[in-house]
């Protein structure tokens, strides 16, 4: 499952991020690592983010639409269990993030390997979540 981080860099101009985000989504398009998934929450995380830094409406929407058309990228949606798995996990590990609670929640729920592509280290505090660091596996 790949996290916001990586789905943001890929969308925008400049990043920190943004040459393993496009040589990792190349690679997702490839088939390399068979069906990857995203949790639908990350379009709230990006609209946020993206809002804050003075992105017009128009060009998130281009941005996230693209997003959506990545080949072998499957969007996950969330449902009641998931719901309340990420606010169980808040709660028991002290989550800051209300989205790295549900994409823990949907990894662990949704995704068979628990796997969260993602620079964020707040994955590697939940038990069977693995937390893989884009910037090694590209």
């Amino acid at each position: 499952m790949i996290e916001t981080d990586i789905l943001y860099a890929y969308l925008k101009k400049y990043d920190w991020l943004k040459d393993t985000a496009v040589k990792l989504i190349s690679k997702v398009m490839k088939g390399d690592f068979g069906t990857v998934y995203a949790s639908r929450e990350v379009v709230h995380e990006i609209y946020y983010v993206s809002m804050e830094e003075g992105v017009k409406i128009d060009e998130f929407i281009s941005g996230i639409t693209s997003l959506f058309t990545i080949e072998n990228l499957i969007f996950l949606d969330t449902n009641y269990e998931i719901d309340l798995l990420a606010l169980t996990l808040i709660k028991q590990y002290n989550l800051k993030s209300i989205f790295d609670a549900y994409y823990a929640a949907t990894a662990l729920n949704q995704v068979p390997d628990h796997t969260i592509i993602s620079t964020d280290n707040i994955f590697d505090n939940i038990p069977r979540v693995k937390r893989l660091d884009p910037r090694i596996i590209v």
